[in-house]
C-alpha cells in the first residue's frame, strides 16, 4: 500500500528478468531448447531495452515467460515428488522440490555472482523476498477466506500447480 504500482511492478520486472537466465538453463536441462532460447532473448531485450528489466519488453514483443526451476528439472528427468511438507520461511514444498531449492539458490545470478558484495546481496535477496510475498498477498486472502481447511487446501492448490507446471 505505501509503494507506487509502479514501483514495484519495476523490482518484481527486475526480479523476474535475473530469474529468466536460471529459468532457460532449466529449460535446456529439460530438453526444450526453444522455450530456453526465448528466455534468453528475453532476458538481453529486457536487460537493454527494458532499462536493466525494470521493464518487461519482451512480453508485448510476443516473446512468453516461462517459469522452470530445478525440482521441474528433476521430475523431467523423473524423480518422483515424495511427500508434501512446509518448510518454515519457504512455504510449501515436496521432497523433490526441497532437494532442488539449494540448486536453485546457488545457481541464482544474484547469488551466485562472486563480484557484488556480501552486503548488496543481501538486500538484493531481502528485497526480492519482500517482492515474492508482496506478488502473493491478495491470492492468499483469498485462499484462507475461501477454504475451510486452510492447510488442505493449499497442499491440494501446491500439488495440483506443480503438476501442472511439469
Amino acid at each position: 500500500k505505501v509503494v507506487p504500482t509502479v514501483v514495484r511492478e519495476a523490482i518484481g520486472n527486475f526480479f523476474a528478468n535475473i530469474g529468466d537466465v536460471w529459468t532457460a538453463a532449466n529449460n535446456y536441462l529439460q530438453g526444450k531448447p526453444k522455450d530456453g532460447t526465448t528466455d534468453l532473448v528475453r532476458v538481453i531485450f529486457n536487460s537493454t531495452f527494458g532499462i536493466v528489466g525494470l521493464i518487461d519488453v519482451a512480453t508485448p514483443m510476443g516473446l512468453p515467460k516461462h517459469e522452470e526451476d530445478f525440482g521441474q528439472t528433476l521430475a523431467v528427468w523423473g524423480a518422483k515428488s515424495g511427500p508434501y511438507f512446509v518448510i518454515p520461511l519457504l512455504g510449501p514444498s515436496t521432497v523433490r522440490d526441497a532437494l532442488a531449492k539449494p540448486v536453485d539458490f546457488y545457481a541464482d545470478p544474484l547469488t551466485a555472482s562472486n563480484d557484488v558484495p556480501v552486503r548488496a546481496k543481501n538486500s538484493g535477496r531481502a528485497l526480492r523476498i519482500v517482492d515474492d510475498r508482496a506478488s502473493v498477498l491478495e491470492t492468499s486472502a483469498i485462499m484462507e477466506g475461501a477454504a475451510l481447511d486452510p492447510y488442505q487446501f493449499y497442499r491440494d492448490a501446491y500439488l495440483q500447480r506443480r503438476e501442472s507446471r511439469i
